[in-house]
């Protein structure tokens, strides 16, 4: 397809006339058939919900297509009007728009999509097994329409997927509003989920999968080789390597957890990771982000020893269950220095963990056709792993949950994983021990970026001009972030040589507000100046200091009692809305699970000009101290910290600081 073919079925929107039905293609990582959860009735009504994209005439067709989708896959995805182009991120003057703002978000939906990023391309789902950009073809072909078409004087509003319409606005305003699986309260089971989404009312965005601003595994590894990293150092013996001969052991290669045996290299030592879709394992290998492979246990034993004899570098995927690995090296007496688990347990029921004895193809039949039978085998295997997990803990095994509702799940099956007083679990999450106090109550965060030329000479110059603008503020930082400060300039530095793009031309580094301000004020100039080619898109994930309210991940180093509530992330979508962003996304769900976290997000073109500067200065600033506001409030030292040298640096930011009770005090009158 040449360009202008491309730009004319953007434009066309949703067909006037039915295109060819499209063969179901078994190369594609598919989406598993979700369970048969409508009655009757409700099937009528999803059919009804669908048919309203859709001219009159075609309804005769079109109703016993959808109830065959339904009836087969639990969905109705709307696989004919898949668009025949390659979804791809492309260069952004390749797209066919009014508002060059929305263009970049045209390129970052598409890089969402792109079947080297999406875990289940076809089905509209970006990572975690349910994270869903849209809920079916008609909404994608009729946004980018919409995208193409409106002006800066227009927001666009998405209601979970659907394009709500184009509204008359303002340049200062978002030219996208997104929402996500916002529900009543009350709604929030993982039924309600599979019954709004199946009448194809409400969807499950994740974090940046519904907000467009996923940029492949790359977006994680990051966190990751921080937490590996910092877990290592916690556990290492004075004046030893941390790192050398380490076994990190633990489960998942989708779309976020494929980043595990990248983030294992980069941090020096040997990550094992289970995976039980062998599609899955063969893209990580074949996208060089695993080593080796094996799917024989007693080699996979050998393998290990060897490496940690040699005290190798190395990254292992085992096809198989994660349950089985962790009793194989209990019984061979492998000491696994770092424990984690990432499969998508925010899902459990629908594709999220499969259970220990069952191919990938049983468990599938299982979950769509004996759905209460497969949770009862899910909570089987998470009360073996759990045990399994225990016995090398004993040995001195440092295990942390992930923040993927692992101990949640495990803890609702039963399974040996509480505290001594029945309230807290055994073992900490990443948040509490690593990434809250080292990292989000200092405002360090997930700062991406994405080079809209889709130019790998233009993520060059930007790593540059990253690394540089780091390495300047790094001169004068304070005792308490030097060793943040330095991860990330180490990071930068090898950015290149661990070829961690996959899709767009994105990169992605933990950075306070100070830092994300002058590196989004160098690319600006950078731009303006002919340096850099074209505009540059400015992201996060959700998994922020700021963006997140989520009790077992995000705000689980938050002790005062507020980790369960979420005005921290509406307020963070809202400021901002109206400080510069130029899309903002607010979500139910997104890591630990739907009911679980409200989680927002923004993105930001930088394009050259006086208007951009101003804007990035308003809205980073924001995005990052309102967090660190809400943390310094519920009494964390660093925050506190963080939040008086944000007061220094802007005379007009005045936050509420707390006061210490004396816990002597408070012990003598109880």
């Amino acid at each position: 397809m040449n360009f202008t073919e491309f730009q004319m079925q953007i434009l066309e929107g949703i067909p006037n006339n039915l295109p060819k039905l499209k063969p179901y293609d078994k190369e594609i990582n598919h989406a598993p058939i979700r369970k048969d959860i409508l009655s009757l009735e409700e099937k009528k009504l999803a059919l009804r919900n669908a048919l309203r994209y859709f001219d009159n005439k075609h309804h005769a067709i079109l109703a016993a297509e959808f109830a065959e989708e339904l009836k087969k896959y639990g969905r109705i995805y709307m696989y004919r009007f898949r668009p025949d182009y390659k979804m791809q991120a492309r260069s952004i003057s390749e797209y066919p728009f009014k508002s060059q703002q929305s263009g970049a978000i045209m390129l970052m939906i598409q890089n969402n999509l792109d079947y080297a990023v999406a875990q289940h391309p076809h089905e509209l789902i970006t990572y975690g097994g349910n994270g869903a950009v849209f809920q079916n073809w008609a909404q994608y072909l009729l946004t980018m329409q919409y995208l193409a078409s409106m002006t800066d004087e227009q927001t666009l509003v998405m209601y979970s997927g659907h394009p709500m319409g184009i509204f008359p606005s303002h340049k200062e305003a978002p030219r996208v509003v997104v929402t996500n699986g916002m529900v009543i309260p009350n709604y929030s089971k993982q039924d309600d989920w599979e019954k709004f989404n199946a009448l194809g009312v409400s969807q499950y965005g994740q974090m940046t999968a519904g907000s467009y601003m996923y940029i492949g595994p790359q977006g994680i590894v990051h966190g990751t080789t921080i937490t590996v990293m910092n877990a290592a150092r916690k556990v290492a013996k004075a004046n030893k390597n941390p790192f050398a001969g380490k076994l990190f052991l633990t489960s998942g290669l989708g779309g976020m957890s494929g980043a595990q045996p990248k983030a294992g290299n980069i941090a020096k030592v040997i990550t094992v990771t289970a995976e039980v879709n062998p599609k899955v394992t063969q893209t990580r290998f074949s996208q060089g982000w695993v080593d080796e492979v094996f799917d024989d246990l007693d080699n996979l034993a050998q393998r290990v020893k060897k490496a940690k004899a040699n005290k190798e570098v190395v990254s292992i995927a085992f096809q198989g269950n994660i349950v089985d690995v962790w009793e194989k090296f209990d019984e061979e007496n492998i000491f696994v220095d770092l424990g984690s688990d990432q499969t998508s347990l925010h899902n459990p029921w629908a594709g999220g963990y499969y259970p220990v004895g069952y191919s990938l193809e049983e468990s599938q039949e299982m979950m769509a056709h004996q759905p209460e039978l497969f949770k009862e085998k899910v909570q089987e295997s998470l009360r073996r792993q759990a045990v399994a997990i225990n016995r090398h803990t004993a040995k001195g095994t440092y295990f942390f949950d992930y923040g993927n509702a692992f101990l949640l799940e495990a803890s609702r099956a039963g399974a040996d994983v509480m505290a001594d007083d029945g309230i807290a679990f055994k073992y900490p999450s990443y948040v509490q021990d690593i990434m809250g106090p080292l990292f989000f109550d200092y405002g360090f965060g997930p700062f991406r970026w994405v080079c809209t030329s889709n130019d790998p000479k233009d993520l060059e110059k930007t790593d540059k001009i990253a690394a540089d603008v780091l390495n300047e503020i790094m001169q004068n930082s304070p005792k308490e972030i030097q060793s943040q400060m330095a991860d990330n300039i180490q990071w930068i530095n090898g950015a290149q040589e661990n070829k961690l793009v996959v899709g767009s031309q994105a990169r992605i580094l933990y950075a306070d507000a100070e830092g994300r301000i002058k590196i989004a004020e160098a690319f600006n100039k950078a731009i303006a100046d002919g340096v850099v080619s074209a505009p540059i898109v400015l992201g996060r994930d959700h998994h922020d200091v700021s963006g997140t309210d989520s009790p077992y991940r995000e705000t689980s180093n938050i002790y005062d009692g507020s980790s369960f509530t979420a005005d921290m992330a509406i307020q963070n979508v809202i400021g901002d809305s109206f400080r510069g962003a130029s899309w903002v996304s607010i979500h139910n769900g997104g890591g630990v699970g739907w009911g679980e976290v409200i989680n927002g997000g923004f993105g930001m073109l930088l394009d050259g000009t006086q208007e951009a500067d101003r804007r990035l200065k308003s809205m980073l600033f924001w995005d990052v101290n309102n967090g660190i506001s809400r943390r310094s409030w519920a009494r964390n030292e660093g925050a506190v910290f963080a939040a008086k040298r944000a007061m220094e640096s802007n005379p007009d930011l005045k936050v509420t600081l707390p006061n210490f009770a004396d816990d002597q005090l408070l012990e003598s009158l109880f």
